[in-house]
């Protein structure tokens, strides 16, 4: 049986108190519930099961997929508590998520997220191949490619989870977020140590582009469709291609703001080229 600290357990509890209200409002989804929550035992078997049913289909059976979760919650049991902590980033950072079990069964950012610190604990105990398999299945099921060695913190959320790419070498520290399409890869085919490093409180916009080993400081902003090819100083904003410092957010993390408009800054930006008054034109 997997040891799952308090944090785990209560979070559990509060998981399924959630469903079990859903499960009285909701008939069409009371089998649902059960098979994912309501008949668990814990977090543990009720994220096993989450993550079996997400990347079942492609000749490792649900089963199987589940056993490897069960293996890894019981050698690391930390792996709960940063889905406690990646869930709760959600809940608290996206207006429009409303509880914890719609986060936990619907949304596709947690279930890309832990699914793939499975693949990562395979990685790290030297099950290569395996951790690969997980990943291609997360890519066709989710169309997020995570490499399973990079490293990525707790208190994560991927919003909208749709086209993130992360590469091998990559780093992204505690409480990040990460909007769709974005990517922290390489600059072409350098070996080594090669991908960028987010470092905690940072958020990057929608279609961002983060490319090569270079730094994003603590409680960066990137902007929304910004390619960024050298450090971003902590607690400044970067917009543009390539991106350049307009100014600093006002919050020491910007990744709890989720402030996409760019009003946070204490600095204004000047605009790229002169405002016609339109009498002009």
């Amino acid at each position: 049986m997997t040891e799952q600290s308090e944090i785990a357990r209560q979070f559990f509890q509060n998981l399924k108190a959630e469903a079990l209200d859903i499960y009285k409002k909701e008939p069409m989804l009371r089998s649902y519930l059960e098979r994912a929550i309501l008949q668990s035992s814990g977090l543990a078997q009720s994220l096993g099961r989450m993550i079996a049913q997400s990347l079942d289909g492609a000749g490792v059976s649900k089963s199987e997929i589940f056993q490897v979760c069960a293996q890894a919650y019981a050698s690391d049991p930390d792996l709960l508590d940063c889905t406690v902590s990646d869930i709760n980033a959600v809940k608290n950072r996206d207006p429009a998520s409303s509880s914890l079990c719609e986060i936990f069964l619907f949304l596709k950012g947690p279930k890309v997220l832990e699914s793939w610190r499975i693949s990562h604990w395979l990685y790290c105990q030297e099950r290569r191949a395996l951790a690969a398999y997980f990943q291609s299945r997360i890519s066709s099921q989710f169309t997020v490619d995570i490499h399973p060695a990079a490293k990525i913190g707790r208190g994560i959320m991927l919003d909208h989870a749709s086209g993130i790419v992360i590469g091998e070498t990559a780093v992204v520290a505690d409480t990040v977020s990460l909007l769709h399409d974005v990517t922290l890869g390489g600059t072409g085919k350098e070996q080594g140590d090669r991908h960028p490093k987010v470092d905690k409180g940072v958020m990057i916009g929608a279609g961002a582009k983060v490319l090569g080993n270079i730094r994003v400081g603590e409680g960066a902003i990137v902007g929304a469709g910004s390619v960024v090819l050298r450090d971003v100083p902590a607690h400044s904003t970067v917009v543009g291609v390539p991106a350049r410092v307009v100014g600093h957010p006002r919050q020491e993390m910007p990744s709890l703001v989720m402030d996409q408009t760019l009003s946070e800054i204490s600095t204004p930006i000047e605009p790229l080229c002169p405002i016609l008054d339109v009498k002009q034109i």
